[in-house]
């Protein structure tokens, strides 16, 4: 049989269109809230249409790149779906990079279009000539939609045609470009809807970074899907709180490095809270006491997710851990949108309770690394994309997350995995967070030296050792063992511990400033 265009053409959606039949089904309802404005799907929209006609007219066609720094603010996401209504690509730049990383993340794009608040003017300034031209959202946006008229654009964009990039760490410590469709973005929002069992009109609370895709991914899924989005600007527990507290909630994104701080206002403040389908992301990381706490006061199931940029949540967004559990299982189950096998160096599938690296195929898989032929190569194979991260699979079905590939420690000859021996430590009360890393060691090649920022002051590197000799084998336990303030540990902006800088402390000697006792 063959499948005329039309035919084609029908089963095609873009992220502006399904946002567009958003406006037409209920055009006065609540699209976004910020700082107490609202805007309803039609007064969005119309700003959309009026920003991609802005930037038609600053030569921005299907394709093209447009960078944009900021914090979150409404201005953030109508440049997304602006973007998306002409077909050009937004590649979400991350504030808190250096200069030079700033750079390396702009060159591999090659923007045609700047977008950035004045909080990043002076980032602007320190970038060069070489850089393109620029629209300041605090100098110039509200006067060009006021004077800006609405004008018919087309709207045929295929789904696979880019939408958004995000970037994510590279193996080199520069950060890589993920290209991200409007096909796997729309299958992202459907994942997380299906697998937790999130209601259409479930709202959500997008205070991390719109360059990260805790917030694009639900964002776009929930403009598409009708709902509110309440935009805040960083982390705000107050602000936070305040809106689960006027609106019904989906996920309510909490990352390991945010749950404390909330936990500490729900005790202080006793908000009266609407419902929240679940809560949170990453359990692995997270002290099971903070866990079993937060989902308590929240009443809120606990997402046992693991996800990355370039798969969304899926391939393990379909476990939730019940309020208060204090007996929850860290097993996962596998997406309802992806396949998923676990393989050994050379592809082949290993055997259950074998560790091995995930590989994923679906709908919610990115498009491969912008400009990186080479990584992409790599990571991609037979249809499967590898996700560098170590599983192993259960009888049932289920997978154990075991560590990222690359953390992993070779020690006289053992695997040694840093998240095996952080559960261990995490699972003492007495300590609020730890880390381990490898360093590099003459007899053994390398060995595990475990951080730990202590809960309890009178806590001892002999206690430490006397919890990992009850728990693991003896290769696997920590050859060193360092108390630093819970302050101390470097923290990217989803609240991961950041390895790399902690490893550096080790080379360069200056370990020594941040212990404690």
């Amino acid at each position: 049989m063959q499948i005329s265009n039309e035919i084609l053409l029908s089963g095609q959606s873009s992220i502006y269109s399904l946002f567009l039949a958003q406006v037409r089904r209920n055009k006065k309802a609540k699209a976004l809230e910020y700082m107490g404005s609202i805007w309803t799907y039609d007064e969005l929209n119309i700003e959309v249409q009026k920003f991609a006609s802005i930037l038609s007219d600053r030569g921005i066609k299907e394709g093209d790149r447009v960078a944009i720094i900021s914090e979150n603010r409404p201005e953030y996401i109508v440049s997304k779906l602006a973007c998306a209504l002409l077909g050009a690509i937004i590649a979400c730049q991350n504030w808190r990079l250096s200069i030079s990383e700033l750079e390396h993340c702009l060159k591999i794009v090659d923007p045609k279009l700047l977008l950035i608040s004045e909080r990043y003017s002076e980032t602007l300034s320190k970038l060069g000539k070489r850089e393109p031209q620029a629209i300041n959202f605090d100098r110039e946006y509200s006067k060009l939609i006021k004077s800006s008229s609405l004008k018919e654009l087309p709207l045929n964009i295929d789904p696979e045609s880019g939408l958004i990039i995000l970037y994510t760490s590279g193996t080199t410590g520069l950060p890589k470009g993920a290209l991200i469709s409007h096909r796997a973005e729309i299958a992202r929002m459907c994942a997380l809807r299906l697998d937790s069992k999130i209601d259409e009109e479930d709202s959500f609370v997008a205070w991390a970074p719109m360059f990260h895709m805790a917030s694009t991914d639900q964002v776009l899924g929930a403009l598409i899907s009708g709902s509110t989005v309440i935009v805040i600007d960083g982390f705000k527990p107050d602000k936070i709180l305040d809106a689960a507290s006027r609106y019904k909630l989906g996920w309510l994104v909490m990352l390991p490095g945010s749950i404390k701080p909330i936990i500490e206002y729900l005790k202080t403040n006793k908000p009266k809270l609407k419902s929240i389908a679940c809560v949170g992301a990453m359990a692995d990381l997270v002290p099971r006491k903070e866990l079993i706490e937060l989902t308590k006061l929240l009443d809120a199931p606990y997402l046992n997710s693991f996800g990355s940029t370039e798969t969304g949540l899926p391939p393990a967004s379909a476990a939730l851990i019940q309020p208060g559990s204090p007996d929850y299982s860290l097993s996962k189950r596998v997406s309802s949108m992806c396949e998923v096998k676990i393989v050994d160096e050379n592809g082949m599938e290993v055997e259950d309770g074998v560790p091995g690296e995930l590989a994923i195929r679906g709908p919610t898989v990115f498009s491969g690394y912008w400009n990186s032929p080479k990584t992409n190569k790599s990571d991609f194979f037979g249809g499967w994309f590898r996700m560098g991260d170590m599983f192993c699979r259960n009888p049932d079905g289920t997978i154990d997350f075991v560590d990222r590939a690359k953390y992993m420690i070779k020690s006289g000859g053992e695997n040694i995995y840093p998240a095996e021996i952080e559960r261990v430590l995490l699972s003492d009360t007495r300590i609020s967070d730890a880390v381990v890393i490898k360093k590099a060691d003459e007899k053994w090649g390398e060995i595990p030296v475990a951080l730990i920022a202590p809960q309890d002051t009178t806590l001892k590197a002999s206690d430490i050792e006397t919890l990992c000799r009850a728990n693991l084998a003896s290769y696997k336990r920590p050859q060193e063992v360092y108390f630093i303030g819970l302050s101390d540990f470097p923290r990217s902006t989803t609240g991961k511990i950041q390895r790399h800088e902690i490893e550096n402390w080790l080379k360069n000697d200056t370990l020594i400033d941040k212990i404690l006792f």
